[in-house]
């Protein structure tokens, strides 16, 4: 059951992933991107944590809200806007608490706000070839980190055919895209924050 209470630890647990995974993020962005994912993920994480502190949001709709606008206006490239898109869509629910159905089909409009800002579909090597192995394995309530790491490992594989790493063609494949990795870190800390336990 997602409360604002587990969004928030959520979401904290998210951010200080961000900000340790600085390093390792713009590391996997540097052959295939501008190298500077890690560090605009980090920016946005660090103001998150802030505005969490500083305006305490008091519903799901308004801690959602602010995290989409935070990252929409403090990170940097691509990411801020994909991410912010993905938060500012999911901030629409009006219930006070969202059941694992109500968190799947919220993750579901998330992922499509993604996809309409991006132009982009499962297959293209992005951070949506995790959003929907994960929404998959909730739908069947399989999700595990250890599966979270398989669906970002499996990036490796992927052609990209969006954003800079398309331009490699060939040579985007053998690496790990970085959007998908800091949507592991996100689904990840969606699980130790317990959000999927009643």
């Amino acid at each position: 059951m997602l409360t604002n209470d587990k969004l928030i630890d959520w979401l904290t647990l998210f951010a200080d992933e961000l900000i340790a995974n600085k390093a390792y993020l713009s590391d996997l962005d540097s052959p295939i991107g501008d190298g500077d994912h890690g560090v605009n993920m980090a920016r946005g994480a660090t103001f998150l944590k802030e505005a969490f502190s500083e305006k305490q949001p008091q519903n799901i709709s308004e801690t959602l809200k602010l995290t989409g606008m935070t990252l929409l206006s403090k990170v940097g490239g691509a990411s801020g806007p994909l991410y912010g898109s993905a938060f500012i869509e999911m901030s629409k629910v009006t219930e006070e608490k969202l059941n694992s159905e109500a968190l799947i089909t919220n993750l579901k409009n998330g992922m499509a706000a993604v996809g309409k800002r991006g132009k982009s579909t499962v297959g293209e090597k992005t951070m949506l070839d995790v959003w929907d192995p994960v929404i998959k394995s909730l739908e069947k309530n399989e999700l595990s980190s250890e599966a979270i790491t398989t669906f970002v490992d499996k990036t490796k594989d992927i052609l990209a055919t969006k954003g800079r790493a398309a331009f490699l063609g060939d040579r985007s494949i053998g690496h790990i895209d970085p959007g998908a990795a800091s949507s592991g870190l996100l689904f990840s800390t969606m699980l130790k924050a317990g959000v999927l336990n009643d």
